[in-house]
């Protein structure tokens, strides 16, 4: 029986997914991520009070420095000459009553004219802006933490369209 995963050798081994055959197309993935964090914190964001400087500008650039970077950091990925990468921040200043927790919703964008899709760079480009968040911000909120971070869409190749909502602000 031939193995249904496409990143595995005739031997059982890694390997990167041979996408000579496949047609170039216009590919584009969105995801998004939480970052939870005390309100005082949230508050020193958005008046600019943190010591290390602009956070959600220096979490952007970071992040779509990620979505460049993600072959390098994820084996199996393709190095794609993306064609744009967007990233947002929306702020809840409404503390969670179950945990007293404001947050950031982090939501990026990839886009690629090529043979495979963009997902893992919209999701490092996710990741990356939040582990930027929270080097910023440690000195005044270790306990600050990220979740639900995960693919909201992707368009393009023989796949099609996937849609989806995650919880979250």
């Amino acid at each position: 029986m031939t193995n249904p995963l496409t990143h595995f050798n005739e031997e059982g081994r890694a390997k990167m997914v041979d996408v000579t055959d496949k047609t170039v197309t216009e590919r584009i993935a969105t995801a998004q991520g939480m970052v939870y964090m005390k309100p005082e914190t949230l508050r020193l964001i958005e008046e600019g009070q943190i010591k290390k400087g602009d956070v959600l500008a220096v979490a952007q650039v970071a992040g779509i420095m990620g979505a460049k970077k993600t072959s390098d950091i994820i084996p199996m990925c393709h190095p794609l000459s993306l064609t744009g990468v967007d990233i947002s921040f929306e702020q809840n200043f409404d503390a969670d009553s179950k945990n007293g927790l404001c947050s950031i919703k982090v939501t990026a964008t990839a886009k690629v004219t090529g043979k495979t899709g963009v997902e893992m760079e919209a999701l490092t480009a996710v990741s990356i802006a939040a582990l930027t968040i929270y080097d910023m911000c440690k000195a005044v909120d270790k306990g600050m933490f990220f979740n639900q971070i995960g693919l909201t869409y992707k368009a393009g190749g023989k796949t099609g369209t996937f849609s989806q909502e995650i919880g979250g602000a």
